[in-house]
């Protein structure tokens, strides 16, 4: 068994991981991160899809609106390292960062490797020690941390970093690990759960128009009392099993389990009711010698058009020119109360984010360490927070890290 030595074990090579080790071996500290991959930061690859949506260019207080779990817990580290100090802290290592639609900061070049080789880089600048392992155990005597222990190895250390992630993307490493290892020194788990996750249609019109994305539309996502509990404007996707996008996603965070749900979309938002009417008057004029179906191309994409068609009720080869007023109205609801039944959330593993971890009442918020056992610090996804899409849960990483580093 190979044995090891130093002042901080960081378990975890994702952006947590990184982010904690740097900051503790800047401030002098000899570290090994122990990383069961053959390579750091596979799960911040594909985030944003492949851009790496890096924080949100907002203040603290809104980072906090947007952390649905938890968001007190979070007020000492973003007040430490907010989105403006990281955006900084990149900007500083030659990444060039550009601010989208919704504050979303990503890297100019669109490159998700950038934000990991601007990690990789200053941690091996450092002198951090990554070692390709998979850790198994935390030793601990007497409340404090002694080591940890892997399938092959020990590390000698007095402060350990638990950065192992959730249960999403198992393939990239989440596999649980860090909540076992919790578990085992007496931490609380709040059971693991998807948050940012697809959603499956309860019926068969989304597989119809599987691949369709619709980039400006208005989502609510409504529950069987009736009640929006959610509200958003952008991107989505329709899919085989159903829908997701980012409103999608955001919307799944705000779902209970025993409750049941719909989305309801308005595929025109930007149009009044009034107004779509007209619009639609004019194409109808335009087009009235044509059948239905072949009358809506200028108004909606080829593959909506069907399922638009069969919602309104409106015969397909029915002449435009003989459409009556009340049918119009079916038409333009079937645009504007766009009504798509939830049968539930998509499996853990295809989530973005896990919901639950470790409890933040047996944390202390300021510095991550453990309330339980002395040297054991956590960051990112393990700690029960997760927020919104929009960058806010790489924010809580990068936040709970450098605490978390500084601490160590």
């Amino acid at each position: 068994m190979k044995k090891f030595t130093s002042d901080v074990a960081v378990i975890g090579g994702g952006p947590a991981g990184l982010m904690a080790a740097i900051t503790a071996a800047d401030r002098g500290k000899s570290v090994i991160i122990v990383e069961r991959n053959s390579s750091c930061g596979k799960k911040l690859l594909i985030t944003g899809k492949g851009r790496c949506n890096v924080t949100n260019n907002c203040s603290c207080d809104e980072v906090m609106t947007n952390i649905p779990r938890n968001p007190r817990f979070m007020f000492s580290s973003l007040e430490a390292f907010s989105p403006i100090d990281v955006m900084n802290w990149f900007e500083n290592r030659g990444v060039r960062l550009k601010t989208e639609r919704g504050n979303r900061v990503f890297p100019e070049s669109d490159k998700s490797n950038d934000i990991l080789q601007a990690l990789l880089k200053t941690a091996k600048s450092a002198g951090v020690q990554i070692i390709n392992g998979r850790a198994v155990d935390i030793l601990a005597e007497d409340n404090s941390v002694l080591g940890v222990k892997g399938e092959d190895f020990e590390v000698k250390t007095a402060g350990v970093v638990l950065a192992t992630g959730g249960k999403s993307y198992p393939l990239t490493g989440s596999t649980g690990d860090g909540y076992k290892m919790a578990s085992r020194l007496g931490h609380s788990i709040v059971e693991a759960k998807p948050s940012l996750v697809p959603l499956e249609e309860n019926g068969d019109d989304c597989v119809k128009m599987q691949g369709l994305a619709l980039k400006n539309i208005s989502v609510k996502l409504i529950n069987q009392k009736g009640k929006a509990v959610f509200s958003d404007f952008g991107e989505l996707l329709f899919t085989h099993f159903g829908v997701s996008g980012p409103v999608v996603l955001s919307a799944s965070a705000h779902m209970k389990e025993k409750d049941t749900y719909k989305l309801r979309l308005d595929l025109k938002p930007a149009l009044d009711e009034k107004t779509l009417d007209a619009r639609i008057l004019r194409d109808f004029e335009k087009y009235q010698n044509r059948d239905f179906s072949n009358s809506l191309s200028d108004l909606l994409p080829r593959l909506l058009i069907p399922v638009i068609i069969e919602r309104s009720g409106i015969p397909s080869d029915t002449k435009v020119n003989s459409i009556t007023k009340a049918q119009r109205r079916t038409l333009l609801e079937a645009i504007k109360f766009f009504d798509i039944e939830i049968l539930g959330k998509r499996p853990i593993e295809e989530a973005i984010v896990t919901s639950g971890g470790v409890k933040t009442g047996e944390i202390n918020p300021a510095t991550m360490e453990s309330k339980l056992i002395s040297g054991l610090y956590f960051a990112g996804e393990i700690i029960d927070v997760d927020a919104y899409t929009g960058g806010f849960n790489l924010q809580v990483a990068w936040s709970t890290a450098h605490a978390a580093g500084v601490a160590v």
